[in-house]
């Protein structure tokens, strides 16, 4: 060991990343054996400590001074070093094109009035409020600073919430903002997917390689790791999603997270279930009993496996756009009701329902609360087994007579809350000879009195048989489809038509204050209280950006601290 000197510089609050830079600057001067640069806090003292670079008066800073321990090869060296610290710290400082820093984000408000964010990073004991300065200027939050108790989490993104404000944080490294990269980002091309992430190297993770696979990225919306826990309510997640819902550049949205708190994800999976796109969601080590969540929503057990759906999705968004913009049925109730001939068909189709629909009635229900309490009349979203004994006694199965089936079409057809009738048609020896025959000028007549009623109908029929069937395939799906039916081959096809023209939502799916989309639309400019490395960071993105001169309320002393913070409050 050479001389050691030692430089405290009282109340000099730095963030992290100056005094990283500072302290590879000091060592790399001719004569310096070791440089220890940090503020004066019990841990970073055990560190100066471990270093051999304690010295007394390091031991009695307190945790907002700046301590420079330095330890030179002689006395000169030392001295040398020490001199050269104002010099260097101009130096960072020039990095940043500001002439002027406001010393309070009010200022800096005034400075940039279009700013729409504040990025804040400052240490965990006085981010909240620094946070709670931000909301009250009515600006979204990037909260990177960790270690913000919960129970201030908490009550910021109520706030937040209830003001149509986003707090993405506390502990949100990676946002994504109309292709501006807030914190540690990658730069990705702008694409048609959406991510909401409470982990903020899997934003970047799956960022990148939606990138490199030759998409890209509308938005990615942090959230901080605890958002989706069961005191954190996942506020942020839903007003994300909810977001990149509404927002008509996001075609494909990614949930990425650990796995949230059951309430949490039955919330979530409730929104999910209304969101009129596909959606991808990772959770963390999370392995669901099968790959579907929702009807819109399937569940990836790896970031690599969620880019792979994500783009599949992507690769679907025509699909997807043309089911969007078909005429949507209003505000009127609208129900669907399945007429079947066969059991099993009638059962597959009721079960592959669910996955859009949260209640269907039925007389082979699943639910015992969904069974129908009279199958003569229906109600809400119904599929009925035609061919159950109820409907057969002293008649013949509607696989030979559809006398039953027509009847039952006309009456669903006259009820004004109904949007859409599925039937199945069974081909094959012993069936129908031609079904089509009775089918098809009934459907084109419940079609057309619907139409002069001023209201929407459709009519999916299910097509079950080959070209080598005595009915001739062929002619009954002709005749089906100029009668206005929509054929499809399978139970699962015909549900998963019926499910997704009937899932959209009447409301916005969460209950919270809807976020302005002009958030995700603006041109980004923004306010930055904390690490300097990220007003940089906008500078190299071209983004308008002040930075605030911040220094610890009441010098860092903790009494005057909770004094100012009970003013504040009263």
């Amino acid at each position: 060991m050479g001389v050691l000197k030692t430089e405290i510089r009282r109340g000099a609050y730095y963030d992290s990343i100056v005094l990283m830079e500072l302290q590879a600057a000091l060592a790399a001067l001719p004569g310096v054996v070791g440089v220890g640069v940090m503020m004066g806090t019990a841990a970073n003292k055990d560190l100066l400590a471990q270093n051999g670079l304690l010295t007394p008066e390091a031991r009695a800073a307190r945790p907002d001074d700046l301590i420079i321990s330095l330890d030179g090869e002689d006395k000169a060296a030392a001295e040398a070093a020490l001199g050269q610290i104002d010099q260097l710290l101009a130096r960072r400082r020039a990095s940043i094109d500001q002439e002027y820093r406001p010393k309070s984000l009010e200022t800096a408000a005034q400075m940039l009035p279009g700013a729409a964010w504040v990025l804040i990073s400052v240490p965990g004991r006085y981010a909240a409020s620094v946070a709670r300065e931000a909301l009250r200027l009515n600006k979204h939050v990037f909260l990177y600073s960790d270690n913000v108790p919960l129970d201030d989490e908490i009550a910021l993104k109520k706030e937040a919430a209830a003001k149509g404000l986003l707090v993405m944080g506390p502990d949100c490294g990676t946002a994504l903002v109309g292709g501006v990269g807030l914190g540690f980002a990658n730069r990705v091309r702008r694409g048609p997917i959406g991510l909401v992430g409470a982990s903020g190297t899997g934003l970047q993770h799956v960022t990148a390689r939606i990138h490199q696979r030759g998409s890209g990225i509308t938005h990615a919306l942090g959230t901080g790791g605890r958002d989706l826990a069961h005191d954190g309510g996942g506020i942020t997640a839903r007003q994300a999603l909810d977001l990149l819902r509404r927002d008509p550049d996001t075609k494909v949205i990614v949930l990425l997270s650990k796995p949230p708190a059951p309430d949490v994800a039955a919330a979530l999976m409730q929104d999910i279930r209304q969101i009129r796109k596909p959606v991808v969601i990772y959770f963390t080590g999370y392995v669901p009993p099968g790959n579907r969540a929702t009807s819109n929503c399937l569940v990836a057990l790896s970031l690599d496996e969620a880019v792979e759906l994500a783009l599949m999705f992507a690769a679907r968004i025509e699909a997807y756009d043309n089911l969007l913009l078909q005429e949507d049925f209003g505000d009127r109730p609208r129900y669907a009701r399945g007429l079947f001939s066969g059991g099993t068909l009638a059962y597959d189709t009721l079960r592959l329902l669910y996955d859009y629909l949260p209640v269907v009635y039925s007389n082979v229900s699943l639910k015992p609360e969904h069974k129908l309490a009279n199958p003569l009349v229906s109600q809400g979203h119904t599929i009925l087994d035609l061919g159950a004994d109820e409907f057969t006694v002293g008649r013949l199965h509607p696989m030979l007579d559809n006398t039953l089936r027509l009847q039952r079409l006309a009456q669903e057809a006259a009820d004004p809350a109904v949007a859409m009738i599925l039937l199945d048609v069974v081909l094959g020896d012993g069936a129908h000879p031609d079904p089509a025959a009775d089918l098809a000028p009934a459907i084109a007549e419940v079609i057309a009195q619907a139409q002069q009623a001023g209201r929407s109908l459709e009519v999916v029929a299910l097509v079950v048989g080959t070209d080598e069937d005595p009915q001739d395939m062929a002619s009954q799906i002709e005749r089906l489809e100029a009668a206005g039916a929509r054929v499809k081959p399978t139970c699962r096809a015909a549900a998963a038509y019926v499910g997704e023209r009937l899932c959209a939502p009447d409301e916005p799916p969460s209950p919270l204050p809807p976020v302005d989309l002009a958030v995700l639309q603006k041109p980004m400019s923004a306010l930055n209280v904390g690490l300097e490395s990220f007003v940089a960071s906008l500078a190299a993105q071209d983004v308008p950006a002040v930075h605030v001169d911040w220094r610890p309320p009441a010098g860092g002393n903790e009494k005057l601290l909770s004094i100012l913070e009970r003013m504040k409050k009263g």
